[in-house]
């Protein structure tokens, strides 16, 4: 017998084969193209932009607190008095002339 004659039985196999196959990638497309498949999808997508947002606005957050507290402390993070109660006075002196403002306007 040669390689290019095949048996019906052969046959009939290869095509019961070939119709499983089918199946099995009609029904991994029908689940693809499913609403609630795409809505899962979509919302994976969004939730994952939302995540990398999130973590870039964390870390240029976390840069900008550093930035801002570098002056405050030493290398080894202790507090440096010096110049922290200059800045804590400048805002209790800047709070104080804003609610004194705010006291004038109400009063008028």
């Amino acid at each position: 017998m040669s390689d290019d004659v095949r048996t019906p039985a052969q046959i009939e196999a290869e095509i019961t084969r070939r119709r499983q196959d089918l199946a099995v990638v009609l029904d991994e497309l029908a689940v693809r193209v499913h609403p609630v498949t795409i809505a899962r999808d979509a919302k994976a997508k969004a939730v994952s932009a939302v995540d990398r947002t999130v973590g870039q606005a964390y870390v240029a957050v976390n840069r900008a607190v550093g930035r801002a507290k570098a002056p405050f402390v030493r290398n080894d993070g202790a507090p440096r008095p010096e110049r922290i109660v200059p800045a804590a006075l400048a805002v209790v002196g800047i709070a104080a002339a804003v609610a004194g403002l705010s006291v004038r306007r109400r009063r008028r």
